[in-house]
């Protein structure tokens, strides 16, 4: 693989602005800031405005928060921000996030509230693995960052839920379990493999070197091409709804 000392393909070399660049995982916050987009343009009606707001809370949340948390809780990018920075970062946009939830929920249904609450204890419980990893994990992985945002949206716009919604939701989790799935093998040999020795032994007396290439290049190459596929999909259904 290119560049497989990095610990993410997205990830800069390490120092400076370069840290903040690659402390926002730009291809998966788009991603599953996608996901927002798809449930708003199946709503009944759109609202774009709202939408504005939506993205911004989530890529506030999700963008910023979540991953301060993260390199807070291991450094799994080896930035080198202060940790006083990166949580003054995952406070900030948290609270940010929630006041906006807070007022969207005001101006549109009180019933958005338990929705601010939950995206709010799910960024804090997944990202520092509080209780002990209860909320750490695949599925809560394709839940929270694929199945939450597009419920969200979808409800903001339409103050209910509806089979377009449940379907959606149902999409964008089983997007997020094989991004997670992919992701693991990724980031184990980015991340923890030193070195790689041996040979695979194909059935027509072949050999291939097993290397990190043979160990995550697919499943890397299938994650760029997810991010992109995603932030496609979104885009089309986001014209559809413009025209």
């Amino acid at each position: 693989m290119n560049g497989a000392t990095r610990p993410a393909f997205y990830a800069l070399r390490a120092g400076g602005w370069r840290d903040y660049a690659s402390l926002l995982h730009a291809p998966y916050t788009l991603w599953h800031l996608s996901y927002v987009a798809v449930g708003a343009a199946l709503a009944p009606r759109m609202h774009w405005p709202l939408l504005g707001w939506t993205i911004l809370a989530f890529a506030l949340a999700m963008g910023v928060g979540a991953h301060a948390l993260d390199e807070l809780h291991d450094r799994p990018l080896g930035t080198r921000i202060p940790d006083r920075l990166l949580a003054a970062l995952a406070t900030l946009s948290i609270a940010g996030a929630a006041a906006i939830g807070v007022a969207v929920a005001i101006e549109r249904t009180l019933w958005l509230l338990p929705f601010v609450a939950v995206g709010a204890f799910l960024v804090v419980a997944y990202n520092l693995e509080l209780f002990g990893g209860a909320f750490h994990g695949d599925l809560w992985f394709a839940a929270a960052w694929g199945a939450f945002p597009v419920l969200t949206a979808y409800f903001a716009s339409a103050l209910t839920l509806r089979a377009a919604a449940v379907a959606a939701a149902a999409f964008a989790f089983f997007t997020s379990w094989a991004q997670r799935r992919l992701s693991t093998q990724v980031r184990l040999v980015r991340r923890r493999v030193v070195s790689v020795e041996g040979r695979a032994e194909l059935r027509a007396g072949e050999t291939l070197p097993l290397d990190e290439d043979l160990l995550a290049g697919a499943a890397e190459a299938a994650l760029k091409a997810l991010a992109a596929a995603l932030v496609l999909l979104a885009a089309a259904l986001l014209l559809a709804r413009a025209g």
